[in-house]
């Protein structure tokens, strides 16, 4: 047992893409309700390579990525290794959501103002963004997945790719002999392991307060809400695809717990834009929702508890 001088071990701390990350590892000194020890150094070297490689092929934010290239100009364009599980997982959203979930939504939020330079400024009417089929083709080859374009077109792939990166990030960990881990990238959260976490679904309203807990087991939870990146009245970053406008749909945000935070992230963006039943046709997951009339809702799978 630890003794009230011995210093409590905490998780690794860093900032990148944005976001304040977070990765703690189990030992035999951690409590069980938590995941504390921090990463070795070669460790945190090679997961901030990894960080640095996924935002250096998909960021639309920064001129050397591959998106900045095929925004530029059209052709065929081999895809990372990486890129088959991603765009799957949009294949099957964009068909749920009836197109309004898309890939191909980066021209759509430019026009908003969130853009590389963060104008923060609308620069003219809506844009709805390129039809799929008229916009793009994906190819499965032997040496992986090819992307042809008739015109340049930028893609985001914010709806689902931090938390893929979560996932990317626990499977170089485990790959590297860290198997009991919790990666947390700004409530992004992926725990591994034989550990149990409760997790509190911070209210978007006041970050101070909780409107429940989520508990986790081997699990990803992934949340998505109107404020996390809003920059005006009506401004945000949550798209539909068909209008170019910001949603309004009444859900201001949503939570998803599924085996993989690829899942969940996607998942979490989806139920502003299909209704979660029928996600639920397609998907394994528990999911809680909030109105903007205060109102939350929960699957009937959901582990954990929501406040009044």
């Amino acid at each position: 047992m630890r003794s009230r001088a011995e210093a409590v071990p905490a998780p690794t701390r860093f900032d990148t893409i944005g976001a304040p990350w977070s990765i703690g590892i189990g030992d035999a000194q951690t409590p069980v309700a938590s995941l504390g020890a921090p990463l070795a150094d070669d460790d945190l070297a090679a997961v901030l390579e990894r960080i640095e490689r996924f935002d250096r092929d998909w960021s639309r934010f920064r001129d050397d990525s591959l998106v900045a290239r095929i925004a530029r100009e059209p052709g065929s364009w081999r895809l990372p290794a990486d890129a088959e599980p991603l765009l799957a997982l949009y294949e099957q959203l964009h068909a749920l959501t009836d197109a309004r979930l898309s890939p191909l939504v980066g021209a759509s939020l430019e026009r908003l103002g969130y853009d590389a330079a963060y104008r923060l400024t609308p620069s003219g009417d809506p844009l709805p963004a390129p039809r799929w089929e008229d916009a793009i083709a994906l190819r499965r080859t032997a040496a992986g997945v090819e992307l042809d374009t008739v015109a340049p077109v930028v893609l985001d792939v914010g709806a689902a790719g931090k938390g893929y990166l979560v996932d990317l990030v626990g499977d170089l960990l485990a790959a590297r002999g860290v198997t009991e881990t919790l990666v947390d990238a700004s409530g992004d959260v992926r725990v591994r392991g034989g550990r149990s976490i409760r997790i509190a679904l911070e209210n978007p309203a006041d970050p101070s307060k909780a409107v429940g807990v989520a508990e986790l087991h081997d699990a990803a939870l992934c949340a998505s809400a109107l404020n996390r990146r809003a920059w005006g009245a009506g401004l945000h970053h949550i798209v539909d695809a068909v209008t170019g406008r910001p949603v309004t749909d009444g859900i201001i945000a949503t939570w998803v717990v599924a085996e993989s935070a690829l899942v969940a992230d996607g998942l979490a963006t989806a139920m502003f834009l299909a209704d979660p039943a029928r996600l639920s046709d397609r998907f394994a997951f528990e999911w809680v929702r909030l109105g903007i009339d205060g109102r939350l809702e929960a699957s009937a799978g959901f582990r954990g508890e929501l406040f009044a």
